[in-house]
């Protein structure tokens, strides 16, 4: 199973073109599955309905979360698509097992107050302030996720249109950009930026103390230091940012298919149909919309 493990995972990185988080994940399911295999004495290529189904069971016994096994699941139903695919199996045993449904949490927002309260509290009298200031705010003004934040390049960015191009590697969607977030992005990029890269060749855009790239434990650490030094009770991460910045929009009247369009959803359970607007009729949503537009 080993090698058929190895060659699912690059099928996934090479072909399906996931990232690194995703195929991280994809990695950890399938080794706890394999671990599982092994331990009873199992075949793999012989496993039927019902041994998956002891074994989605066996993780719900240990304590794990309803999400979690429901993304073991995807993961090994992946697997043995793949199988099928290469000719290793001809059925795919987990063909009729049903995902165990997952109860939609409220996700946890701030209040515009809060944000105002978080974003006030870089100053850009330094370097490490002008990067922060523009980061936070760029972080509430577009509601990108972490990865598509750090991945960004400054060719991303297009100062003329106050727009930026996020392009997580399956497809891509413009987003604009507020006054405010503009304002801090601008100075970060002619004043700190300059004197953070080392090499002019570096095109990230959000860049450490050390000119490197931004991680993403990198921001979330920044966010939390911001939060404590406002002194929020909240938990804050950069995701809650995203979840602020749809909550806010939909508060001050945006339709959600505009929202969908900004955020980059297709999932019809995330904020219903996908739909495509033109980049003059999302700004103009934004601009009436968004609190610091």
């Amino acid at each position: 199973m080993d090698k058929q493990i190895k060659l699912f995972l690059e099928f996934l990185q090479n072909d399906k073109k996931l990232s690194n988080n995703t195929l991280q994940s994809y990695k950890r399911d399938i080794i706890q599955y394999e671990e599982y295999i092994n331990n009873n004495d199992l075949n793999y290529a012989k496993i039927t309905e019902e041994d998956i189904n002891v074994y989605l069971n066996s993780l719900k016994k240990i304590g794990k979360k309803t999400s979690t096994i429901s993304r073991s699941l995807a993961t090994i139903r992946s697997f043995y698509q793949y199988l099928v695919r290469i000719k290793k199996i001809k059925k795919d045993p987990t063909i009729n097992i049903q995902a165990p449904k997952i109860e939609k949490r409220v996700p946890s927002v701030l209040s515009a107050e809060e944000v105002e309260l978080l974003l006030d509290q870089p100053k850009d009298i330094d370097l490490k302030g002008t990067r922060d200031k523009a980061m936070l705010e760029f972080a509430y003004a577009t509601g990108m996720k972490v990865t598509e934040i750090i991945d960004l390049t400054i060719d991303d960015i297009n100062f003329e249109n106050n727009t930026v191009e996020c392009n997580n590697g399956r497809k891509s969607r413009t987003i604009p950009l507020g006054t405010l977030a503009e304002k801090a992005l601008k100075e970060y990029v002619e004043e700190a930026r300059p004197i953070l890269i080392r090499n002019e060749a570096n095109k990230a855009l959000f860049v450490n103390m050390n000119g490197s790239r931004l991680t993403r434990q990198g921001l979330w650490k920044i966010v939390k230091y911001y939060k404590e030094k406002a002194h929020i009770d909240k938990e804050i991460t950069p995701h809650i940012l995203r979840h602020s910045f749809a909550t806010h929009l939909i508060q001050n009247g945006a339709d959600i298919k505009s929202i969908q369009a900004m955020l980059g959803h297709s999932d019809i359970s995330s904020t219903q149909i996908y739909a495509k607007f033109g980049d003059s009729e999302i700004k103009n949503v934004y601009k009436k919309a968004h609190p610091r537009a």
